[in-house]
């Protein structure tokens, strides 16, 4: 059996939290899904901080992040993370409803490793979902820590 791979969600809607760890379950990745509402957040989660202190999982295999979050958002974190040697190899996703050009644009010079619009119909994101999973916690290979 494959040794599955965390993923750290960083998303402040509920439901969309709901929704994504729903999709993921069908590759029976819901149990190693880690949720961190907002980029603040996703860095005490990364750096074993606040509520995130005791974890015991290491570094995620990816990081599925929104931008439009509350105190630090997606792009803010993004930027963090690329330029911190202990975090630039994780690879990040931007799972957004964002379609503005000037998002896409700088998420992809800040070095996003993919850039996700959430469908509006709920299969299409079922199915977005399921395969991002698949892919960046199964398949994808990542350089040890």
């Amino acid at each position: 059996m494959t040794n599955l791979k965390t993923i750290l969600l960083v998303e402040d809607n509920p439901q969309d939290v709901e929704l994504t760890i729903e999709a993921l379950s069908e590759y029976n990745l819901a149990n190693n899904i880690d949720i961190a509402s907002d980029g603040v957040e996703a860095l005490e989660y990364l750096r074993y901080e606040g509520k995130f202190k005791n974890r015991t999982t290491g570094r995620p295999a990816v990081i599925l992040l929104d931008i439009k979050m509350p105190r630090m958002d997606g792009i803010e974190i993004l930027e963090v993370l690329k330029k911190d040697e202990k975090f630039k190899t994780i690879p990040v996703v931007m799972l957004t409803s964002s379609r503005e050009e000037p998002d896409l644009k700088k998420c992809y010079a800040l070095g996003v490793n993919a850039y996700v619009v959430k469908p509006v119909d709920f299969k299409e994101f079922m199915e977005a979902v399921k395969q991002m999973g698949a892919f960046w916690a199964i398949l994808n290979e990542l350089p040890a820590e």
